[in-house]
């Protein structure tokens, strides 16, 4: 179990939003590790757009990140047979 979390610190999901203008890298922790905003979507007169657009960015990849550690560990204990770990 200890090795399959290292793992997944290692594996990575990239998530985009505001039609690819912020992407969002998470990894299988949970972790965010990287954001990338295009300059174009820098509006000063409308940042609450840019605020929500990252936020939201944020949100789905550290679930996408959670969903494949979830999806990671029900394959390590689906495969030890051990019933109610599944």
């Amino acid at each position: 179990m200890a090795q399959t979390q290292a793992e997944l610190e290692k594996k990575t999901v990239e998530v985009s939003a505001g039609g690819g203008k912020v992407k969002v890298t998470a990894n299988g922790a949970g972790d965010v590790i990287q954001i990338k905003i295009d300059k174009e979507i820098v509006d000063p007169e409308d940042v609450e757009f840019l605020e929500e657009t990252v936020l939201t960015a944020v949100k789905q990849a550290i679930e996408q990140g959670k969903a494949l550690a979830q999806s990671e560990m029900s394959r390590i204990t689906g495969s030890l047979g051990i019933p109610g770990l599944q």
